[in-house]
């Protein structure tokens, strides 16, 4: 390894230290705490959210996949992280301003952040994947994505589960449907909402929505950027040999 691998892959294994680390009594508290509301939802209500956001997400997918450049060939890690940091920065700084004018905007205009930033973390993750040189046009790939997406936002619990999934990735897309219908939707949905609920709804506030909308919509880009840049460090490690001992113990 390079100097740079060699940082890049002790920066992994801390991150892959926090992905399997079990809940804590917090998140044990919070997830109970997040079913129950969700069990007193009307069934319609979490049908609507669950059918709104797989159209939407499956419309930002199959466009983007179209929008995005080809894979990036023949480039050291080093010289596609620059690349990524520098998207990242980009996509944050757009989905921080969004925030504050969405946020500032009242009630309505807060609303319609959330297809909005979902949009751009959708594409950043688009982005990021060519950058590493992987080809968004193939289905699993994409799939991939929503793997990526879930393992950013949710809980621990969920998140365990996800992570062995993006870790034997390989393996895995072997099982996956050829229909991305039967992607779990539901889960996904209600993962991702209950993760940002509580920022998003200080947002629709009176006064304080901008402030909030700016700095939640910057630390979400962050986050998923961060967790994007190491799935994909942790696939190119694995393709290229470099050991990975507790991964493949996984």
């Amino acid at each position: 390894m390079t100097s740079y691998e060699q940082l890049a892959y002790a920066e992994l294994r801390t991150w892959q230290e926090q992905m399997q680390r079990p809940p804590s009594y917090l998140n044990r508290f919070t997830r109970r705490v997040q079913m129950r509301l969700n069990a007193w939802l009307p069934e319609r209500l979490h049908e609507a959210i669950t059918v709104t956001i797989k159209q939407m997400v499956r419309g930002v997918l199959y466009g983007s996949s179209y929008l995005t450049r080809r894979p990036t060939a023949d480039a050291s890690l080093e010289e596609r992280e620059k690349s990524v940091r520098c998207r990242v920065r980009s996509y944050r700084n757009t989905a921080s301003a969004e925030g504050a004018v969405t946020g500032a905007g009242g009630f309505l205009l807060g609303l319609a952040d959330f297809p909005l930033l979902l949009g751009l973390k959708i594409k950043l993750l688009f982005d990021v994947a060519s950058l590493y040189g992987y080809d968004v046009r193939d289905y699993t790939e994409r799939l991939y994505l929503l793997h990526v997406f879930q393992l950013a936002f949710s809980s621990q619990h969920t998140r365990n589960e996800v992570y062995h999934r993006v870790v034997n990735w390989e393996e895995y897309r072997h099982q996956l449907p050829t229909d991305v219908q039967a992607f779990d939707w539901r889960t996904f949905q209600q993962e991702y909402r209950d993760y940002i609920d509580l920022a998003k709804m200080a947002q629709l506030m009176p006064f304080i929505g901008a402030a909030v909308g700016a700095v939640a919509n910057y630390r979400l880009i962050e986050q998923l950027g961060e967790t994007a840049m190491n799935c994909f460090r942790m696939r190119r490690f694995l393709e290229s040999d470099a050991a990975v001992p507790a991964e493949r113990a996984a």
